[in-house]
């Protein structure tokens, strides 16, 4: 796993004239929908050692160690997709038999969202969170791509396909995704449809096209990054975690009035998406940066900072929407990984491997 070492480099072009040749031949065949590639690992072996080593589990769940040790589907797509940038095929399998094994367990083929060691059953909430759906799909769409593996992709496909058929719905001439199959549809409360707007992982679309062909995909990308352009609310002109789309747009009532710890993923994804303009990067680092170099969550209303968040993994998200706006290189602080909490160095090690496999500007 991990970087290909000297001992190795012996027979590594007969391994890759072997796999483009065994690609030509299952393609020719029919049987591999997603073809083989070579890659190398974008995340330092020994980031992904400590990163296993503070938050993965030896029965293959990732513990959010910042929400009382509990897993969710969000945790298991995320360490899924970093296992893949690590080229690590033994975890990748422990993190995946988890989620199929304790989360696919609704009967529409999505996730349930969480899972927790002192519930009995330990789903302790069936409802499914989408975004952790497409972090899995994706994974797998990922992983059967690097490895050549029909069994993640067809598994992959089938999630991907649920997210359409329980999570995708148009209405007034826009396509919207739905935070879950459940409890955000215009059917559902009064100020529906309710969207998140960091549940847009604008790079996994076109994979899971790949995976379950429908125009909807292209369509969800387009309208929610017109939607994450118009979700300016406040002095700070920042998104909500949840906001309202029945009409005007506006934050979600039953929510707090905030950009949170949702929110501050939304560079993460625009970026590594391709997704959005210099003019949006700006604004977003502008609106969600303090004046120390810090970033927070805010009260909407006001623009009043509410949780100053210090960790390495929230301060690169500004620093990844500068680099992309205006090629200003990553501060160097930030260009090395420890593990802290479950969420912000999740975000450090997907911002440090989108840096490495394509943007040395940055550096």
């Amino acid at each position: 796993m991990g970087y290909l070492h000297p001992s190795e480099a012996v027979g590594t072009q007969a391994v890759m004239t072997f796999a483009r040749s065994l690609t030509r031949m299952v393609l020719l065949l029919g049987v591999l929908m997603i073809p083989l590639s070579v890659k190398a690992a974008s995340i330092n072996a020994a980031d992904w050692q400590s990163y296993r080593t503070a938050f993965l589990d030896a029965s293959g769940r990732i513990i959010d160690t910042g929400n009382n040790g509990i897993s969710h589907s969000e945790g298991q797509g995320y360490g899924m997709w970093l296992a893949v940038l690590a080229d690590d095929q033994a975890n990748f399998e422990l993190i995946w038999s988890f989620t199929k094994t304790e989360l696919l367990v609704r009967d529409d083929g999505l996730a349930a969202w969480k899972w927790d060691p002192q519930s009995t059953p330990h789903v302790s909430d069936i409802n499914n969170a989408t975004d952790g759906d497409i972090l899995i799909a994706q994974a797998l769409a990922l992983a059967a791509r690097q490895w050549g593996r029909q069994d993640l992709a067809d598994a992959g496909r089938a999630i991907a396909k649920a997210v359409l058929d329980k999570a995708v719905v148009e209405r007034g001439g826009r396509t919207l995704l739905l935070p879950a199959a459940s409890g955000f549809a215009d059917s559902d409360r009064p100020d529906g449809p309710v969207v998140n707007p960091s549940y847009y992982i604008f790079e996994a679309f076109p994979l899971l096209n790949e995976l379950s062909p429908s125009p909807l995909w292209g369509k969800l990308a387009a309208d929610g990054l017109v939607a994450i352009n118009g979700f300016a609310f406040g002095p700070r002109k920042l998104p909500a975690d949840w906001v309202s789309v029945r009409t005007k747009p506006r934050p979600a009532d039953g929510f707090a009035q905030e950009f949170g710890y949702n929110s501050v993923r939304i560079p993460l994804y625009l970026v590594r998406g391709a997704a959005g303009s210099p003019d949006l990067y700006t604004r977003m680092a502008a609106g969600m940066s303090l004046e120390d170099g810090n970033i927070a969550t805010f009260d909407l209303k006001s623009g009043a900072a509410k949780d100053v968040l210090s960790d390495a993994g929230y301060r690169i998200m500004p620093a990844l929407l500068a680099c992309k706006a205006s090629k200003k290189p990553i501060p160097q602080e930030l260009r090395t990984y420890a593990s802290t909490l479950y969420y912000p160095s999740t975000l450090h090690l997907l911002a440090l491997s989108f840096v490495a496999q394509a943007n040395q500007e940055c550096l």
